[in-house]
């Protein structure tokens, strides 16, 4: 297959696919002429690289469990301790997630929204002012 054809079954930019090359993810044969030839297995790492990146997972999480992928031999508590290490991660993001949301949804109720200039919005995010407590307003 070419770069094209694997890139629209891979789902993925024929760039980032060049880019996984680059960086030694995936190694595709070369035809006569030097274009890149990619086989089922290449297309399978692929659609592999592509659904652990759209979970989050970085360059680094993803090249561990490509490499556990094709280890026949790999102990499946090796690829839960990769997971869960990015699960925690993303916990972590949500829980920043829910404050940052909850110190906004705070500045945008405060503010008027009207022709005066006093905005405690910008105020807000112009003081060194503690975050807002939503552990009060919580059930």
């Amino acid at each position: 297959m070419n770069i094209g054809e694997t890139a629209a079954r891979a789902g993925l930019p024929p760039k980032t696919i060049r880019y996984y090359e680059e960086i030694g993810l995936v190694k595709p044969m070369r035809d006569n002429n030097g274009y890149r030839a990619f086989r089922e297995a290449d297309l399978h790492k692929l659609t592999f690289l592509a659904r652990a990146r759209a979970l989050g997972f970085t360059i680094d999480g993803c090249r561990a469990l490509l490499a556990l992928y094709e280890d026949d031999a790999r102990a499946s508590a090796d690829v839960k301790t990769i997971a869960n290490k990015h699960l925690e991660e993303i916990e972590k993001k949500i829980v920043d997630l829910k404050s940052m949301h909850a110190t906004l949804t705070h500045l945008v109720k405060e503010c008027a929204g009207d022709h005066r200039p006093d905005c405690p919005i910008l105020n807000g995010l112009s003081s060194v002012a503690e975050p807002v407590d939503t552990a009060k307003s919580e059930p």
